[in-house]
């Protein structure tokens, strides 16, 4: 063997060896390294709502495979309920409205928001019977009013109260979950009801019902996305995933409203009439969290300390994801 192709030989193994080397350190740094291959399961607790329609679609699963991340499935008839499987570890994500993440902070559940729709105040609403008396927010000063305790609704009651010179005092209030207020809302027990879509237009559909205020101006009545603290700092790159099929879900829907008011209608078991109302009416859009978004949750966490439904001054910043600017 000459001198020569020894040497070639050499400089031929380096070169093997030097790209060996940088396709090792190529991998270390990938997004698609070894811990995040690793398999896992991402359990989402779901309500009826646009995680559904996700799940049915089937693309999370593809999107998520290739991270050799799988995918279950949960659903649950309220956001308080998924809030406290969050907190005993039984789910990673979930969706929920702006009152729940308040008592689950509260109570101590590992909370992260990880995303949250558009504002949408024209789909919660004060409500009167068509034959009422009530023409202003005014006159529902000394009437009794339904709402569920503790919800988005009770947050916009409070706040519209304010707004137009009234005490939460100055009214009387009856707490009833949907299915109760809409029972004695019929039977004209009560002189009014605060309530959300899609029961706000079930009633105006079905009843005839009148709408005093909706919470335009008044508070912003967003949904939000949530995951706890250490999934959402051990796996940005998943929840990336979820929150960017949740936007094409979003985006189809506002494009598509009446095939999205069918969809809804069959999970819902409502009749397409009455959905076709709240999502006309509904504004789309998702969007990160913000400091100016978490300033809104706190004010709801501020108003509930003051009317005692939380025990102490709660920080929502301390439920911020990790990635929060």
């Amino acid at each position: 063997m000459s001198i020569t192709t020894t040497l070639q030989d050499r400089r031929a193994f380096l070169k093997l060896s030097v790209g060996a080397a940088a396709a090792a350190v190529s991998a270390a740094h990938s997004p698609l390294s070894f811990a995040q291959q690793k398999p896992h399961t991402l359990r989402i607790g779901n309500q009826k709502g646009y995680l559904n329609l996700l799940k049915g679609r089937g693309t999370l699963e593809k999107r998520l495979a290739p991270l050799n991340v799988s995918v279950s499935w949960t659903e649950f008839a309220a956001g308080p309920v998924q809030l406290e499987a969050l907190n005993v570890g039984s789910i990673d994500f979930g969706d929920v409205g702006e009152a729940p993440p308040i008592f689950a902070q509260a109570a101590g559940a590992p909370l992260a928001y990880v995303a949250a729709t558009v504002a949408r105040p024209q789909s919660e609403a004060v409500l009167v019977p068509p034959q009422s008396t009530i023409r202003s927010v005014a006159d529902l000063k000394g009437k009794r009013i339904a709402l569920n305790k503790g919800s988005n609704v009770h947050y916009f009651l409070v706040k519209l109260l304010r707004q137009h010179g009234l005490q939460y005092g100055d009214v009387n209030l009856v707490f009833l979950a949907p299915a109760d207020a809409r029972a004695a809302f019929e039977r004209a027990s009560i002189d009014a009801w605060v309530i959300w879509d899609p029961f706000y237009a079930a009633a105006q559909k079905s009843l005839g019902a009148r709408v005093i205020a909706d919470a335009t101006g008044v508070v912003g009545n967003r949904a939000f996305y949530f995951s706890s603290q250490s999934y959402a700092a051990n796996h940005p790159d998943v929840i990336r995933i979820v929150i960017d099929e949740l936007k094409k879900i979003d985006q189809w829907g506002q494009q598509n409203r009446d095939q999205l008011a069918s969809e809804l209608a069959q999970l819902w078991g409502v009749p397409k009439a009455v959905v076709d109302v709240a999502v006309q009416r509904q504004q789309f859009g998702t969007q990160p969290i913000t400091r100016a978004i978490l300033g809104e949750q706190q004010q709801i966490a501020d108003t509930f300390h003051e009317l005692g439904l939380i025990p102490t001054h709660l920080d929502v910043l301390k439920a911020a994801p990790p990635n929060l600017a």
